[in-house]
C-alpha cells in the first residue's frame, strides 16, 4: 500500500474512533439526564446524599440501590474520561466535581465535607 493510502486508512480509522467516543459520550449523557428525575426526589427526601468524592451515597433504606449504582458507575466512566484527557487521575477528578455538585446542590441535600463528616446544605 502507498503511502497516501496509508495515511487515508489511519485517517478512517481515526475518525471512527472519535466518531464511537463521542456516541458512547452521548449515551451515558442520554441515561444520567434520564436518571436526573428520580435521583433529585432521592436527594430532596434525604435517601441519597452526595459524597466528597463525586458519587451518590445511599443514607437510608432505598429500593432504588440499583439506580444509584448505575448513576455511579456512569460518572465513574466520565470521570475516568477526563483524567485522561487531564493527565490525572478518575479520583481528583471526582473530588473536583465533589465540590462543584456541593457548590450548586439544592438546599436539603446532604453533602460529605474533605474530612468526611456530612451535613444538609
Amino acid at each position: 500500500m502507498k503511502m497516501k493510502g496509508r495515511i487515508a486508512v489511519m485517517l478512517l480509522f481515526f475518525t471512527a474512533i472519535a466518531m464511537s467516543a463521542a456516541a458512547w459520550g452521548q449515551d451515558i449523557k442520554a441515561r444520567m439526564r434520564d436518571r436526573l428525575p428520580a435521583i433529585v426526589v432521592l436527594k430532596k427526601a434525604g435517601v441519597v446524599g452526595e459524597d466528597n468524592q463525586g458519587y451518590l451515597v445511599v443514607r437510608k433504606s432505598t429500593d432504588k440501590k440499583s439506580l444509584v449504582d448505575a448513576e455511579n458507575r456512569d460518572r465513574r466512566l466520565i470521570y475516568t474520561a477526563i483524567a485522561r484527557k487531564q493527565n490525572t487521575t478518575p479520583e481528583l477528578v471526582g473530588q473536583r466535581r465533589a465540590l462543584q455538585i456541593a457548590q450548586k446542590a439544592d438546599p436539603g441535600t446532604w453533602i460529605q465535607d474533605a474530612g468526611g463528616r456530612w451535613r444538609q446544605k
